[in-house]
């Protein structure tokens, strides 16, 4: 889509037209947009009646003159129709056209003036209108305040649904994960955290549309290809030497499942700039960080207060991003504990946990017989959760098994 297409959306409102129409031209419209420009503006210009256009009134004012190309025209006027840009962008666009092009002019004037062919007096009236609109842009910039209709609210925040868990478990405790939440999970080395993580990552993977984000997998903690080896075996449901029977077709249905949309970056050390230029490159749905203790670009005399820093910037990342899954680790005291309370959160007094929405232990025990049991304490939650969330649960102890040879957790129903 041509980004003018979403300037010729706005322009079918008749009172946007008003607003904009003084500051555009046909010249500023691309060869193949201009015929659609033209009609839009005629329109308006001729009925003068305050009506705004239909999507299907533009077509048939478009086809109801000779068209070289039928079925290129039809797409336009369908990529119009389906635009979701906002009117503030597209008036950010208009804008920039229209700078751009006294811009131009100046360049010319300029160069009319110094050869003697200008007075510099209208050189001068072009700069002030310059001056004049790129005054006017600055004055008129929008600060992102909330919304104040509770219709909104509760759709934005309840209703719409974000990431949802793999473990139902966590969708009736915690529900969807959505841009701006941003939590850790904490446990003691070797009881599946990595293992969590392929589980629900490859499922969320399942769960973004083409155009959205990838899922960002930071990776400083076990080797990168056996973390993707999980993933495999998470999202086919398999074991390895299942996976490695076939491994043609299983590579196939993997990438069919997850849409490459698991970016796994592997690195023994991990600057905070690398990740933020990440961000920036891919516009993640989802980032992990695995352990994000370990993210190096942060500086503090006292440990607690530098893990304070990096929790704190990487909640302001989801806010900025997406959401945010963090990593770490519980300390001495959440061995063999089943139900990890925050006070077992490895280095850190409160700075960790002050900058977390949610935070999830997850337990294990040495006795006989509880080698594949779990047991998942969500300390904290301040997410509002879905529709199925208990609330009751908010803060619940659950059960759940743990499938190593497949790479999987599973509900205890």
């Amino acid at each position: 889509m041509l980004p003018e297409q979403t300037i010729l959306k706005l322009l079918l409102n008749y009172s946007q037209w008003q607003e904009n129409s003084s500051k555009l031209s046909i010249e500023d419209f691309p060869k193949e947009l201009r015929s659609i420009y033209s009609t839009i503006n005629n329109y308006h210009s001729t009925n003068n009646d305050g009506v705004d256009l239909t999507i299907d009134d533009l077509s048939n004012l478009v086809f109801s003159m000779p068209q070289k190309d039928k079925d290129f025209t039809t797409l336009v006027i369908e990529q119009i129709g389906n635009s979701t840009a906002k009117e503030q962008t597209t008036k950010q666009l208009i804008s920039a056209i229209q700078r751009n092009k006294l811009l131009k002019q100046i360049s010319i004037s300029t160069y009319e003036v110094a050869e003697g062919r200008m007075d510099v007096a209208k050189l001068n009236a072009q700069l002030a209108l310059y001056n004049e609109t790129d005054s006017q842009q600055e004055n008129k910039e929008e600060y992102p305040f909330i919304s104040d209709d509770l219709e909104v609210l509760i759709n934005s925040s309840i209703n719409s649904p974000g990431l949802r868990w793999r473990l139902n478990t966590l969708n009736q405790m915690l529900g969807s994960l959505r841009k701006g939440d941003f939590g850790f999970i904490f446990a003691r080395p070797e009881a599946g955290k990595t293992t969590f993580l392929a589980s629900e990552v490859t499922y969320m993977a399942q769960q973004l549309k083409e155009d959205d984000g990838p899922i960002l997998w930071i990776n400083n903690e076990e080797q990168g290809n056996k973390v993707m080896l999980r993933c495999y075996q998470a999202s086919l449901g398999v074991d390895l030497t299942t996976l490695y029977s076939d491994m043609s077709v299983n590579r196939q249905k993997f990438l069919e499942q997850t849409n490459h949309k698991i970016k796994l970056y592997d690195s023994g050390t991990i600057n905070r700039k690398t990740v933020e230029g990440l961000c920036k490159a891919l516009q993640p749905s989802l980032v992990i960080f695995d352990q994000i203790d370990k993210i190096s670009g942060f500086d503090s005399d006292r440990e607690d207060l530098k893990l304070g820093a990096i929790y704190q910037w990487a909640r302001e990342l989801a806010k900025q991003y997406c959401p945010i899954i963090a990593v770490c680790q519980a300390d001495g005291s959440g061995e063999n504990v089943r139900w990890l309370t925050m006070g077992n959160v490895a280095n850190a007094k409160t700075a960790k946990q002050a900058e977390a929405d949610w935070i999830l232990g997850i337990g294990k025990v040495t006795d006989p017989g509880y080698d594949n049991l779990r047991f998942l304490h969500l300390s904290k939650n301040k997410l509002l959760g879905d529709k199925d969330t208990i609330a009751d649960q908010r803060h619940g102890r659950r059960e759940v098994l743990i499938e190593p040879m497949i790479a999987r957790y599973k509900d205890i129903k």
